[in-house]
């Protein structure tokens, strides 16, 4: 029989599984986790009886050969074990290749494809050297990516400011007008400042309740940035109220996202950012940068103005690409952004464009006069280092006593809670703290600052509960700070805190046995790890505990150990016995 046909054959017996129904496909396409059913035996036997191969359109095959080709069928086990296989593969190669969330998206499919599959993973001994290598192994990455500046959680975006208006028409107020008009001739501007219906009719929406509040905020946020921008305008040498393009696109939010995509203060897609020298990578998105990005758009605006010598097609050019802008110019003959306004040959958010932006500057200009006052933001001075090398930003904030916040504040292109490895790298740090950040840095080594950590101590705390805090163990803090592990802390001193490197983070798999008074919050407390994870790694659809239940629990190198009582050194000081841990009936851990 000719391999296609054969192939085609052994698609279609595994179609008649109940294990794929639903498919794999519609699953990806949802974003849906893979649920995998186990078969029965009789399911599976069913499965392969050559009887059901008569219904299909084969021809006339001998017995042998239908026998044959159901010997080819994988047990549902097999097909299970292949599919956890290639998504723990899967999710390897995108941790290695810096793609983290989908990495955590293929190991919790095939984590969960074990757990929800209806087989003990215990039962088998393939499936327990699966299951177990799985968990070890995703647990070892998420300790990792936890250590190297929780590299799965990017910086939330906001929406961008322009969505909320670029599409809507508002009606004219005749009385705005004239008012609007003679506002115009007494404000200075270096653009063309037209005042018709276009333009009014977004006036109009920016003296409701709604539209008020966009602006507010906008001439607000634009006190952190104007001296800036203004700057950085000259020094490109173009007009210096295009910083009201800013403001209509963002509202001078740096984390402005919108549903195109763009991102920043200025709004940049992907590619024309990478086109103006804007770096993109998963550590930084240099779009974010609010100087970087205002010095892009300068260049780029520049280029648009040479291109078509006008600033008003310029600006609609900004937003819906030169091309469009240069076909319909083609299309009606003229080179003027009011009769392709007219003849309606720019998308419709392209011809409200330029209107939102020359109502903005209108208001900006003269806010007083339309009845809004706001007190601007000051800019934030700030002191510039260049770590050299990566480095967390908790570690950083501990350093010189800041919160995470006022960091990824001053920095919004990291996209992470760590600087990316680029010795070219500028971190931004409040004003007058760059000495004491160099100077209390060079405490802990340079392949650590993704790593390590700095506690300040507070009230009540001990080793023990620092060291549970950050999951290392009181003897790798007492020794990197040289304490002796009796001694008293000092309330507000700060202690260095030793977190395992990534290939020193090994999990390690114990088993306990739970005891009369155990919950389930107290064992994962007890050998921090969280609560979540205890139930996961025990496919537990609830919080209850029994006495007598084994847990297995994957915990990192200092867990405590629980040996049975008749093996204990009864004045051993070494051993580390969980409270409560009384007799080998009552908890047993075997360290694998």
């Amino acid at each position: 029989m000719r391999p296609r046909l054969q192939v085609a054959l052994y698609a279609t017996l595994l179609a008649g599984l109940a294990f794929v129904a639903g498919g794999c496909e519609d699953a990806a396409k949802h974003g849906a986790q893979a649920h995998v059913p186990a078969l029965t035996h009789a399911n599976t036997v069913a499965a392969q009886v050559p009887a059901n191969l008569g219904e299909l359109p084969l021809g006339k095959l001998s017995p042998q050969w239908l026998a044959a080709l159901a010997l080819r069928v994988p047990s549902s086990k097999e097909y299970l074990i292949a599919q956890v296989e290639a998504k723990f593969a899967s999710g390897e190669q995108n941790y290695k290749a810096g793609h983290l969330e989908a990495a955590r998206h293929d190991f919790d499919d095939a984590v969960d494809w074990m757990l929800e599959s209806g087989y003990d993973p215990n039962s088998d001994p393939k499936l327990s050297e699966l299951f177990h290598r799985v968990v070890d192994t995703v647990y070892g990455y998420e300790l990792q990516a936890f250590r190297a500046g929780d590299g799965f959680q990017e910086a939330p975006a906001v929406p961008a400011a322009i969505d909320e208006v670029a599409e809507m028409t508002f009606p004219v107020d005749p009385r705005l007008k004239a008012r609007a008009e003679e506002a115009a001739k007494n404000i200075s501007h270096d653009m063309p400042l037209t005042v018709n219906d276009e333009v009014l009719s977004f006036l109009n929406f920016f003296q409701t309740p709604r539209g008020r509040a966009i602006v507010e905020t906008g001439l607000r946020r634009s006190g952190r940035y104007r001296e800036m921008i203004s700057r950085v305008l000259h020094e490109e040498g173009v007009p210096q109220d295009l910083i009201y393009l800013a403001q209509a696109e963002s509202a001078f939010q740096p984390l402005a996202l919108s549903r195109a995509g763009a991102r920043g203060i200025w709004q940049f897609v992907a590619y024309r950012g990478m086109e103006y020298g804007l770096r993109h990578t998963w550590w930084i998105d240099e779009r974010q940068d609010p100087e970087k990005a205002t010095r892009a758009a300068a260049q780029h605006l520049r280029d648009l103005y040479g291109q078509f010598g006008d600033w008003y097609l310029a600006m609609a050019a900004y937003n819906c690409g030169p091309g469009n802008v240069q076909k319909g110019i083609e299309r009606t003959g003229y080179a003027d952004f009011w009769e392709l306004y007219k003849r309606n040959v720019l998308p419709r958010e392209t011809r409200n464009y330029v209107p939102i932006i020359l109502a903005l500057t209108l208001i900006a200009k003269d806010a007083a006069h339309y009845g809004i006052q706001v007190d601007p933001e000051q800019p934030v001075p700030t002191d510039i280092v260049k770590p050299g090398r990566a480095i967390d930003l908790r570690l950083v904030a501990e350093t010189i006593d800041v919160d995470v916040d006022t960091l990824r504040n001053l920095n919004p292109a990291l996209l992470r809670l760590a600087t990316p490895d680029d010795p070219s790298f500028e971190l931004h740090l409040p004003m007058g703290s760059a000495e004491k950040f160099s100077a209390e840095i060079a405490d802990i080594p340079s392949d650590k600052w993704v790593s390590w950590r700095r506690h300040r101590i507070e009230a009540g705390e001990t080793l023990t509960s620092i060291a549970k805090k950050y999951r290392v163990t009181p003897a790798a803090i007492s020794d990197a700070n040289n304490l002796d592990r009796h001694a008293a802390l000092d309330v507000g001193e700060k202690l260095i805190i030793p977190a395992a490197a990534p290939e020193e983070s090994k999990s390690r798999l114990v088993r306990y046995r739970v005891r009369k008074g155990d919950t389930l919050g107290g064992i994962a407390d007890r050998f921090s790890v969280p609560t979540e994870d205890v139930r996961k790694w025990n496919h537990m659809k609830t919080n209850h505990v029994s006495r007598g239940m084994v847990l297995r629990i994957y915990t990192v190198g200092g867990a405590p150990e629980i040996a049975p009582e008749h093996s204990r050194p009864k004045t051993s000081s070494k051993v580390h016995v969980p409270p409560q841990a009384a007799s080998s009936s009552q908890a047993a851990a075997i360290h694998n």
